[in-house]
């Protein structure tokens, strides 16, 4: 570590309130300190840059996504360290980001809106990462400052006070404690599975037999869950960050014959959803990557050997199916914030920042369909 650097990491110890100690199995206990944090002298708190999504000195051209670090739990079990309470809890979140996109849907789904308050950053993510809207914006959906610090640009500055050593990348979404002041979780394949059960005891009736993970399809649903992450949801991201041909064409073909896989699942169950008649965790973690894929995958990440709308009918289907029938998929997508944060966003790939206006409309009705396919 450079003498300067050191001496910045040494103070912001040193008068942070609070003194972060993680553990082996990645829970995190925070000690408070009577001091103010100083600013923060790190120009992105990324030792890579945020806006480099591979290390130009990575020859193997692979996109690689970071772990989660903060992996805390809402529990209702007697003397848990974050019990599930009415107005304790907010999610910071980005409309334009899959993973966050996850809890919304979920929030939505299990009737939490009057228990969990959320907010939307800017769909732009520059050098210090997401930034919060300000007073005079105006943007589609909750897209707002951020509510409970108003001295907050950034949702960096929300990591840095929980962790002033943080050098990760500064991810949504976050679920934060309003009582205690820390992030409880930024893992959103852990924060919807929390919004699944441990709210149960104080949400409606109908919301609490909604079960998103059922015993008898767990198995099920973690064995999709597996392939559909690693070649669909991260598999886009792999296609699109690649730095090299061959990381590019490896990376899109998986993609693809994974795409014709869930398509021949479709075509087979003829059920509604993923896993029967009922909505599943499955449908969820699908969902928000397959609703950017036409407006945002095809070209900015180069994922074109076929689109959704005129390549795969069944699962064309199933998507139209979720967005238009059910509120909680279609009140939770904001095109604009998707098309415009990966396009304005990702200068590595797309340095002028131009947003193309297809395709037209971003999601088509149930009764149409393009014209190749209408023949």
């Amino acid at each position: 570590m450079f003498p300067a650097l050191r001496r910045a990491t040494q103070l912001a110890q040193q008068f942070s309130p609070s003194r972060v100690i993680s553990t082996p199995l990645t829970t995190t206990k925070i000690i408070p300190r009577p001091f103010a944090i100083p600013a923060r002298t790190m120009a992105t708190g990324n030792k890579d840059g945020i806006t480099n999504w591979v290390n130009p000195n990575d020859k193997s051209g692979e996109f690689k996504r970071q772990a989660s670090v903060f992996r805390n739990w809402i529990s209702r079990e007697q003397g848990a360290e974050f019990p599930p309470e009415k107005g304790r809890y907010h999610l910071y979140v980005s409309y334009a980001c899959p993973w966050a996109h996850r809890t919304l849907i979920v929030r939505k789904l299990k009737g939490l809106e009057d228990i969990i308050s959320y907010n939307s950053v800017h769909w732009h993510l520059g050098e210090k990462g997401w930034r919060f809207a300000t007073q005079d914006e105006s943007l589609p959906g909750k897209t707002t400052p951020d509510p409970l610090h108003s001295d907050y640009t950034h949702l960096r500055q929300i990591y840095f006070a929980n962790e002033p050593n943080y050098e990760g990348r500064f991810t949504v979404p976050v679920l934060f404690d309003k009582k205690t002041g820390r992030i409880v979780s930024n893992e959103s394949a852990e924060i919807i599975r929390m919004l699944y059960y441990e709210f149960d005891d104080i949400i409606a009736p109908e919301c609490k037999n909604i079960d998103l993970f059922p015993e008898a399809l767990r198995k099920d649903i973690e064995g999709t869950n597996e392939w559909v992450y690693n070649d669909v949801n991260n598999g886009v991201y792999k296609s699109g960050f690649a730095t090299t041909q061959e990381a590019y064409e490896k990376n899109v073909t998986t993609l693809f014959n994974s795409l014709d896989k869930i398509e021949s699942h479709l075509s087979s169950t003829k059920t509604p959803y993923y896993f029967g008649n009922k909505i599943t965790e499955a449908d969820i973690r699908l969902y928000t990557t397959i609703v950017r894929f036409d407006p945002v995958y095809v070209q900015h990440f180069k994922c074109n050997l076929r689109d959704i709308r005129s390549g795969y009918p069944a699962i064309h289907d199933w998507l139209r199916r979720l967005y238009w029938d059910v509120p909680a998929f279609k009140e939770t997508t904001e095109f604009e914030h998707i098309k415009k944060h990966y396009t304005k966003s990702h200068s590595q790939i797309n340095p002028y920042g131009i947003t193309p206006v297809g395709p037209v409309p971003d999601i088509l009705p149930k009764e149409e369909e393009v014209p190749a396919v209408r023949k």
